[in-house]
């Protein structure tokens, strides 16, 4: 298993602009496996397209791996992704929703977006 990456605040926020391009064809994507599964060409087997449809999915998903972050929206409506951080002496989620503009809340590990607080201020410093 690599390496988790913790990010600092500043380190997310630089990352964002590629994470969001990266959240907008996921999205895409999920959009259109569901309406594919939803209709009458569900079956794998029986359609290319989804199957196609699934691999790019895989490579959107290894490519948020890769700059160290966690998808976390698998119905696709969204977009959550969590970038590993310490906060506090504690390790943490930096948490980011697509329609949010900047990256402004943590959570626990174990806590997940209900339990999202504001990063302290002497974080974006850093």
């Amino acid at each position: 298993m690599a390496e988790i990456k913790y990010f600092t605040v500043q380190e997310a926020i630089t990352t964002l602009p590629l994470v969001k391009k990266i959240v907008e064809d996921i999205l895409q994507e999920g959009r259109e496996i569901k309406l594919m599964m939803e209709g009458a060409y569900g079956n794998e087997e029986a359609n290319p397209q989804l199957t196609e449809h699934l691999k790019r999915m895989q490579s959107y998903l290894k490519e948020l791996l890769e700059v160290g972050c966690f998808y976390k929206d698998w119905d696709f409506s969204v977009g959550l992704v969590d970038f590993p951080a310490v906060i506090e002496g504690e390790e943490v989620y930096l948490c980011w929703r697509s329609d949010e503009g900047t990256i402004s809340h943590y959570h626990s590990p174990n806590g997940g977006f209900a339990g999202r607080k504001l990063i302290p201020e002497v974080y974006f410093n850093g």
